[in-house]
Protein backbone atom coordinates (compact mmCIF):
# COMPACT_ATOMS: atom_id res chain seq x y z
CA UNK A 1 0.00 0.00 0.00
CA UNK A 2 1.31 3.31 -0.43
CA UNK A 3 1.66 6.06 2.04
CA UNK A 4 0.02 9.43 2.01
CA UNK A 5 2.83 11.78 0.37
CA UNK A 6 1.93 15.58 1.30
CA UNK A 7 3.36 18.29 -1.11
CA UNK A 8 5.70 21.27 -0.80
CA UNK A 9 4.25 24.33 -1.74
CA UNK A 10 6.11 27.11 0.30
CA UNK A 11 9.44 28.79 -1.23
CA UNK A 12 11.27 28.83 2.42
CA UNK A 13 10.21 25.01 2.83
CA UNK A 14 12.41 24.60 -1.17
CA UNK A 15 14.98 26.70 -0.17
CA UNK A 16 15.62 25.02 3.39
CA UNK A 17 15.48 21.28 1.61
CA UNK A 18 17.84 22.23 -1.65
CA UNK A 19 20.71 23.75 0.69
CA UNK A 20 20.66 20.04 2.01
CA UNK A 21 23.08 17.76 0.41
CA UNK A 22 22.04 15.34 -1.92
CA UNK A 23 21.24 11.81 -0.82
CA UNK A 24 20.92 10.50 -4.27
CA UNK A 25 21.96 11.24 -8.07
CA UNK A 26 21.29 9.71 -11.50
CA UNK A 27 21.63 11.29 -14.71
CA UNK A 28 18.88 13.61 -15.23
CA UNK A 29 17.59 13.59 -11.51
CA UNK A 30 18.97 14.65 -8.09
CA UNK A 31 17.58 13.80 -4.47
CA UNK A 32 17.41 16.15 -1.79
CA UNK A 33 16.01 15.59 1.93
CA UNK A 34 16.02 17.75 4.97
CA UNK A 35 14.22 16.47 8.52
CA UNK A 36 11.32 17.90 9.90
CA UNK A 37 8.54 19.45 8.46
CA UNK A 38 6.60 21.98 6.09
CA UNK A 39 6.53 25.79 8.19
CA UNK A 40 3.71 26.83 9.33
CA UNK A 41 1.61 29.33 7.81
CA UNK A 42 1.76 32.68 8.99
CA UNK A 43 -0.28 35.77 8.46
CA UNK A 44 -4.29 36.28 7.58
CA UNK A 45 -5.83 33.03 5.98
CA UNK A 46 -7.71 34.09 2.57
CA UNK A 47 -11.53 34.60 2.02
CA UNK A 48 -13.26 32.40 -0.20
CA UNK A 49 -16.96 33.47 0.13
CA UNK A 50 -19.37 30.52 0.78
CA UNK A 51 -15.61 28.46 2.38
CA UNK A 52 -16.82 27.08 5.72
CA UNK A 53 -15.40 28.66 8.94
CA UNK A 54 -12.97 26.63 10.76
CA UNK A 55 -9.62 26.98 12.42
CA UNK A 56 -7.16 25.02 9.81
CA UNK A 57 -5.42 26.75 6.89
CA UNK A 58 -5.75 25.20 3.94
CA UNK A 59 -2.17 24.39 3.95
CA UNK A 60 -3.43 21.93 7.49
CA UNK A 61 -6.37 20.69 5.67
CA UNK A 62 -7.03 17.13 4.96
CA UNK A 63 -5.92 16.81 1.61
CA UNK A 64 -2.14 17.92 3.13
CA UNK A 65 -2.39 15.43 5.46
CA UNK A 66 0.63 12.97 5.25
CA UNK A 67 2.22 10.45 7.06
CA UNK A 68 5.30 12.69 7.48
CA UNK A 69 6.94 12.94 4.03
CA UNK A 70 6.14 15.81 2.40
CA UNK A 71 7.19 16.19 -1.43
CA UNK A 72 8.37 19.32 -3.59
CA UNK A 73 9.64 18.78 -7.23
CA UNK A 74 11.50 20.74 -9.33
CA UNK A 75 11.37 20.69 -12.97
CA UNK A 76 13.38 23.53 -14.77
CA UNK A 77 12.06 24.56 -18.16
CA UNK A 78 15.52 24.55 -19.45
CA UNK A 79 15.64 20.62 -19.07
CA UNK A 80 11.62 20.35 -20.69
CA UNK A 81 10.84 23.26 -22.54
CA UNK A 82 6.86 22.08 -22.94
CA UNK A 83 4.79 22.28 -19.85
CA UNK A 84 3.46 18.61 -21.03
CA UNK A 85 6.91 17.34 -20.34
CA UNK A 86 7.14 19.27 -16.84
CA UNK A 87 3.17 17.53 -16.26
CA UNK A 88 4.84 14.19 -16.83
CA UNK A 89 8.12 13.92 -14.83
CA UNK A 90 5.96 15.71 -12.03
CA UNK A 91 3.38 12.73 -11.82
CA UNK A 92 6.13 10.16 -12.36
CA UNK A 93 8.23 11.61 -9.56
CA UNK A 94 5.02 11.77 -7.61
CA UNK A 95 3.93 8.03 -8.22
CA UNK A 96 7.53 6.27 -7.61
CA UNK A 97 7.81 8.59 -4.27
CA UNK A 98 4.64 7.02 -2.88
CA UNK A 99 5.62 3.68 -4.10
CA UNK A 100 9.43 4.24 -1.79
CA UNK A 101 7.78 6.76 0.98
CA UNK A 102 7.22 3.74 3.61
CA UNK A 103 11.20 2.92 3.73
CA UNK A 104 12.77 6.41 3.15
CA UNK A 105 13.33 8.70 6.32
CA UNK A 106 10.28 11.04 7.26
CA UNK A 107 10.97 14.69 6.29
CA UNK A 108 10.98 17.12 3.81
CA UNK A 109 12.09 15.49 0.24
CA UNK A 110 12.79 17.29 -3.50
CA UNK A 111 13.39 15.79 -6.38
CA UNK A 112 15.04 17.85 -8.97
CA UNK A 113 15.54 17.73 -12.87
CA UNK A 114 19.52 18.36 -13.49
CA UNK A 115 19.27 17.71 -16.83
CA UNK A 116 17.33 17.55 -19.95
CA UNK A 117 16.61 14.28 -21.64
CA UNK A 118 17.99 13.88 -25.12
CA UNK A 119 15.98 15.13 -27.70
CA UNK A 120 16.70 13.34 -30.69
CA UNK A 121 16.22 10.17 -28.89
CA UNK A 122 12.65 11.12 -27.14
CA UNK A 123 10.77 13.39 -30.35
CA UNK A 124 7.63 13.79 -28.23
CA UNK A 125 7.34 15.23 -25.69
CA UNK A 126 4.39 12.83 -23.99
CA UNK A 127 5.70 9.62 -25.16
CA UNK A 128 5.38 6.66 -23.61
CA UNK A 129 9.40 5.96 -23.95
CA UNK A 130 9.77 9.02 -22.46
CA UNK A 131 7.55 7.93 -19.56
CA UNK A 132 8.97 4.70 -19.37
CA UNK A 133 12.80 6.18 -19.37
CA UNK A 134 12.07 8.89 -16.46
CA UNK A 135 10.31 5.99 -14.47
CA UNK A 136 12.79 3.24 -14.60
CA UNK A 137 15.79 6.24 -13.69
CA UNK A 138 13.66 7.28 -10.53
CA UNK A 139 13.03 3.41 -9.54
CA UNK A 140 16.56 3.09 -9.87
CA UNK A 141 17.71 6.54 -8.11
CA UNK A 142 14.96 6.01 -5.45
CA UNK A 143 16.60 2.42 -4.72
CA UNK A 144 19.88 4.19 -3.75
CA UNK A 145 18.48 6.31 -1.28
CA UNK A 146 19.69 5.56 2.13
CA UNK A 147 17.07 3.77 4.22
CA UNK A 148 18.16 4.88 7.94
CA UNK A 149 18.37 8.17 8.79
CA UNK A 150 19.77 10.74 6.60
CA UNK A 151 20.41 13.69 9.71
Amino acid sequence: MAMSVGRLVRSADFEKVLQARVVARSEHFAIHHAPGHPERRVGPKLSTGGAPKGDESVDDSPANVSDGRWLGTVIPKRHARPSVMRSLMKRQIRAVMALHAAQLPAGLWVVRQRSAFDRKRFLSASSEALREAARNELLAVFRTVPRGSLA
